[in-house]
């Protein structure tokens, strides 16, 4: 709908021409009549005022004028319809429509449509006061109803096109605030831990260099395969969402843990399949390792992923260490910073839940879970 909308500016045009033509044609109605100068000068001043309290009415940018004075304008509309009214006859008889216009767009529904019938019926009864036969009485009330109609319908179709271009306006601002968001919890998320890694492994080669040159060298080697992976792991974020592997992340973070000198206990008994619940769950691995490095002073770590009764994939992972983040008792994650703000976002996207807390022994414990569903993957 919104994308076959023509322009405000467009809109509000094809108004004013109506709105100009309704006012011309009833002035051309009274210049038929051959009236003298003086009822000429006076409809012709009659036109112009009620053309500007119809602009007044219909006009967006003097709503906060409208709101404080509409009884007197809409008063001063009334009178400048009815009165000139047994003067200039039938030519004056379409301005009524213009008054139940402004009655139907200024005033609340409850109260403008039966003020409207009310102008309806009296632009019917003024024709036998005007001397005018039941043909030509009809047909000023039937004029009446259509002017006020069209002149209505037209400003709020016009009113709903700015409406609709407003709300296409805050959508795209909308989404580009999401894509925002997007971009950086994944360079938060996939990147955090990288960088992590990459420093920790470092600081390992720099120390082995002297003693043990050999394993300084593997240490090396392990920092460009994860230099390379966060090369690749940017360039993914640019193009959208990536697949992880919980398995395959989990074989990493004990390789890392390692490297900073932590002996980790990885038990991964629940291999779910690939999509958006998979890659959750390794992204929330990923940023529980980094919190670990570089908050919490453990030196032994328990990682551990299963397949609840309910059909959830949990993941466990639970440090000795006293990390900064932690607070006593459990607690839920969102509070946590935006790292784990992040992962509560994801998890709540799709069912799952995020808490963290001590548990008897002393641990800090991080815990998900997210119900188990494959995604519908489209064919070809």
């Amino acid at each position: 709908m919104g994308l076959n909308a023509p322009p405000p500016r467009l809109a509000r045009s094809v108004v004013l021409i109506v709105e100009c033509s309704f006012v011309l044609i009833g002035f051309l109605n009274i210049l038929d009549a051959k009236p003298g100068k003086l009822a000429l000068v006076s409809s012709a001043i009659g036109f112009s005022l009620v053309f500007l309290l119809q602009l007044v009415h219909t006009t967006e940018r003097l709503g906060r004028f409208r709101a404080r004075w509409y009884r007197w304008t809409l008063t001063l509309q009334a009178l400048l319809t009815y009165l000139p009214l047994f003067a200039l006859g039938f030519g004056w008889g379409g301005m009524a429509g213009f008054l139940g216009a402004s009655l139907l767009l200024v005033l609340q529904p409850v109260v403008a449509w039966p003020l409207f019938g009310l102008v309806a019926a009296a632009a019917w009864a003024t024709g036998p006061l005007l001397g005018m036969s039941p043909l030509n009485s009809v047909y000023i009330a039937v004029s009446t109803v259509l002017t006020g109609l069209i002149v209505y319908g037209l400003n709020r179709l016009a009113q709903l096109v700015v409406e609709v271009q407003e709300a296409q306006t805050e959508l795209a601002r909308l989404a580009v605030t999401q894509e925002r968001l997007r971009f950086a919890r994944d360079l938060h998320d996939l990147l955090g831990y990288s960088l992590s890694a990459v420093t920790l492994k470092s600081e390992l080669a720099c120390r082995l260099v002297p003693t043990d040159p050999e394993r300084a060298l593997d240490e090396l080697r392990s920092i460009l395969e994860i230099s390379r992976q966060a090369l690749s792991d940017v360039r993914t974020v640019a193009r959208g969402y990536r697949d992880m592997s919980l398995t395959t992340e989990a074989v990493s973070a004990q390789a890392v843990l390692a490297a900073a000198g932590i002996q980790a206990e990885v038990v991964c008994r629940a291999d779910p399949p690939e999509g958006e619940v998979n890659t959750i769950m390794a992204t929330v691995l990923r940023e529980a390792i980094t919190n670990l490095l570089r908050h919490s002073k453990a030196e032994n770590c328990r990682i551990e992923s299963w397949t609840t009764d309910a059909g959830e994939l949990a993941l466990t992972i639970a440090n000795d260490g006293v990390q900064t983040v932690t607070g006593s008792g459990n607690r839920s994650a969102t509070s946590d910073g935006s790292g784990l703000g992040n992962l509560q976002f994801r998890l709540t996207s799709i069912g799952g839940q995020l808490v963290s807390g001590l548990d008897e022994e002393g641990w800090f414990v991080l815990r998900a879970t997210a119900p188990l569903r494959q995604p519908a993957r489209r064919a070809g």
